[in-house]
């Protein structure tokens, strides 16, 4: 508990034996609890995540919002924390962010990414991604943002009876900060330390920015 809250971290996971290890290691005291979504982990992701005290929840529709809504569903804390599983985004900052948002009495805090600290943390091809998507959300819902597809937020729990989220994949991370936004929600962002993954990487960057791009086209005229 921190800040008379009671804090549930999200970790969605997709083979992070490894990352996952590192992360619940790294976790605050302040954690009430942890949530891990195995979603189709073929290696010991749940195994590792039980022994370590977290709590797995299994969804086997395949992606990312899928993942964060079983693990959504299973949270029971005041305010939800999400990370990844593989190392990349800091456990550490997670007092620090609850503080903002109590402090700035925001409804929905995202961490920004941007200015990266490390440059060798994300390749030029994803950061050029980001920020045609970051721009192209700006655009679109009239909205300053700096990071929207940051993937470590902290919010409310109640916020989400009002969102409506839909995307079983990758837009989810930008769907989720663009509904909070649109439901009125009181919305910020925290600058954070951005680090390099551990083991294999998932995303397929292509295929995922064209989905990412077309899901936000479709949702500024309703049609997602």
């Amino acid at each position: 508990m921190h800040r008379n809250q009671r804090l549930s971290v999200v970790i969605p996971c997709y083979n992070e034996e490894d990352g996952v290890r590192e992360v619940i290691g790294r976790m605050p005291p302040i954690v009430d609890e942890i949530v891990v979504v195995d979603n189709n982990c073929t290696d010991r992701t749940a195994a590792v995540a039980t022994s370590l005290g977290a709590r797995v929840v299994a969804e086997k529709t395949p992606g990312y919002g899928a993942a964060y809504k079983a693990g959504f569903a299973a949270a029971s804390g005041d305010l939800i924390v999400t990370m990844d599983g593989d190392g990349t985004y800091p456990p550490e900052e997670i007092a620090r962010l609850v503080d903002t948002l109590v402090e700035k009495r925001w409804d929905f805090l995202s961490a920004s990414r941007f200015p990266l600290v490390d440059e060798r943390a994300m390749g030029w091809t994803n950061r050029l991604g980001n920020g045609v998507l970051t721009l192209t959300a700006m655009v679109l819902f009239f909205t300053p943002i700096r990071d929207s597809q940051s993937g470590m937020w902290v919010f409310k729990r109640e916020l989400l009876g009002k969102m409506k989220l839909r995307s079983d994949g990758m837009p989810l991370s930008q769907e989720i900060k663009l509904e909070a936004i649109l439901k009125g929600a009181r919305f910020g962002e925290s600058h954070i330390p951005y680090g390099a993954r551990i083991g294999e990487v998932k995303l397929q960057k292509w295929r995922d920015g064209w989905l990412n791009l077309t899901h936000l086209v479709r949702k500024r005229f309703g049609l997602a």
